[in-house]
């Protein structure tokens, strides 16, 4: 089989690290995520243990597959996991991936964790794998995450109507963004600023 693309790496930052996710941090994300808001646009929507174990197992199965790479986010200063993410959407014949599957508990919101975590994939998609094109995307109606991107500099790309069928039977309208390679350098000194905020609070 060819090499991976994307493998399994742990990215270090001051509010958060990311590690490859397993089923040692299940009981920690258990912990924080079963607020009704992490979920609203998801989806999967676990509300109680054994429907967030199935999540993590089939996340570490599309990470086997080489489909995605799953991340838990962990608090810098405690260890403690507060969220997830990943890669997914990994064509490396285009150098393209995307960045998804993103929550951090609302007590961590915020806080810088969500800025630095995005900062930390940027950086390593750039910077490591020489990706051309990372993109991102989101309900349509979801106010918090629409401005969110926009705040880091991606890109509105458009919107791809009646793209997904949600839990209870709402046909979704999916907006997408991007970052470019060339855009990044300007990006990241713009996210280092950003986190230097956070940091000096």
């Amino acid at each position: 089989m060819a090499e991976r693309w994307v493998k399994p790496v742990t990215l270090e930052g001051s509010i958060v690290r990311l590690e490859p996710l397993s089923p040692d941090h299940l009981d920690g994300l258990a912990e924080v995520g079963f607020d009704e808001s992490i979920w609203r646009w998801t989806l999967v929507q676990p509300t109680e243990i054994n429907g967030l174990r199935a999540w993590v197992e089939a996340a570490v199965a599309q990470r086997e597959s080489g489909s995605e790479m799953p991340f838990a986010t962990i608090e810098a200063a405690t260890g403690r996991p507060i969220g997830s993410t990943r890669f997914m959407s990994i064509v490396p014949e285009h150098r393209r991936l995307e960045i998804g599957w993103t929550w951090v508990a609302p007590a961590w919101q915020r806080t810088g964790a969500n800025q630095e975590a995005k900062y930390l994939q940027l950086r390593h998609a750039f910077e490591v794998l020489g990706a051309n094109r990372v993109e991102f995307k989101t309900d349509s109606l979801n106010e918090k995450a629409n401005p969110a991107l926009l705040s880091i500099g991606a890109t509105f790309e458009g919107t791809f109507r009646n793209h997904m069928i949600m839990p209870g039977g709402r046909l979704r309208h999916s907006n997408y963004y991007s970052v470019t390679r060339e855009e990044w350098p300007d990006r990241k000194v713009k996210l280092e600023s950003r986190i230097a905020g956070f940091l000096a609070r």
